[in-house]
């Protein structure tokens, strides 16, 4: 019987349309300091493909890893949880 490897989804919000198909999700989440074993924020962006041009800045998606597609891609957009709300 084979392992089963379980695909890593991840969570952010878009804070950049960068160019065609391309956006820029960030992912926020907490980590204990190593001494003061304090709680701290931390942040990462990273270069999503969105080969439908569908996502928006604001919008909150899901994001998972694939093959590079260029020198900073390695994620594809899978689904956009939560539209921006527009004001």
């Amino acid at each position: 019987m084979e392992a089963v490897k379980k695909i890593q989804k991840k969570r952010g919000t878009v804070v950049s349309r960068s160019g065609d198909k391309s956006i820029v999700v960030r992912i926020d989440y907490l980590m204990k300091h190593p001494q003061y074993e304090k709680y701290i924020r931390r942040r990462t962006k990273l270069a999503v493909h969105d080969p439908a041009n569908e996502a928006g800045v604001g919008d909150f998606v899901e994001i998972t890893p694939c093959r590079p597609i260029s020198k900073r891609k390695s994620w594809r957009l899978v689904k956009i949880l939560q539209k921006a709300v527009k004001e």
